[in-house]
């Protein structure tokens, strides 16, 4: 189960959500197996914990958030970043999104080195900042309608939920992967998401209070200060797949 959209329309045009998404996606081009220096630029840019503890490879602190693993990593990336980041940007303005999402990018990336200081395994991919996307999301809007798509077997099914339901199950996932999965290990840097949202819901915290704290939810009733976007219904959830 995951998120495909939001009912909560964007005032201005997300122009860095936007040059987010292609950077992500042209670095990816331009790493993949086969093309030629894709596998030693990808190798160079990765952060390595073992190695930034020892004061080397430095740069992979900010190069790695735009790198990926696989056609599927950075699909569901970047599918959470259009999902999330246009309304961050439409609060914080251009500049400020950037400053944030970098920030919250690092932060996630001192999360995942403090829980595996000496792991040389090396950590790419965007979804620490996204996290705290994802968490400054949450402290704006907690009661967002979310449109998130469920797989049952051979049915698709859409269900239409609040922000925090989504956004907290999924913090909760990361924070109980943390404490069951070695981090020094491959596989998802749970520590890195962790940090990323908690981070997240800290460097948006001014913009909030300068919104007015709690009274911001309560004028709103924790939902977007606009009206939400209308979708006509789907016929994906009655369509059930057919194998052959």
């Amino acid at each position: 189960m995951f998120p495909i959209r939001d009912h909560n329309p964007s005032q201005r045009t997300p122009y860095v959500t936007y040059a987010l998404i292609a950077a992500n996606i042209v670095m990816y081009l331009m790493t993949l197996p086969g093309v030629p220096g894709g596998e030693w630029l990808w190798a160079r840019l990765a952060l390595y914990p073992l190695a930034v503890v020892n004061g080397q490879l430095l740069w992979g602190l900010l190069t790695h958030m735009f790198l990926h693993a696989g056609l599927l990593h950075v699909g569901g990336n970047m599918l959470f970043l259009w999902v999330f980041g246009d309304n961050l940007e439409d609060q914080m303005g251009h500049r400020g999104f950037l400053a944030f999402y970098l920030a919250a990018g690092l932060a996630a990336a001192a999360g995942q080195i403090a829980a595996a200081p000496f792991s040389p395994v090396p950590m790419v991919g965007a979804s620490g900042a996204i996290a705290g996307v994802m968490g400054g999301y949450l402290l704006l809007f907690p009661r967002a309608r979310i449109d998130v798509i469920a797989i049952f077997i051979i049915f698709f099914k859409i269900f239409t939920v609040p922000a925090w339901l989504v956004l907290g199950a999924w913090f909760a996932l990361q924070v109980f992967g943390g404490f069951t999965v070695a981090g020094d290990g491959g596989g998802v840097a749970y520590w890195a998401h962790s940090g990323g949202f908690i981070a997240g819901i800290v460097l948006a915290l001014p913009l909030f209070l300068r919104r007015g704290g709690p009274r911001f939810w309560s004028r709103h009733h924790g939902r977007p200060p606009h009206p939400a976007a209308d979708y006509a219904p789907s016929r994906i959830p009655q369509v059930p797949r057919r194998f052959r």
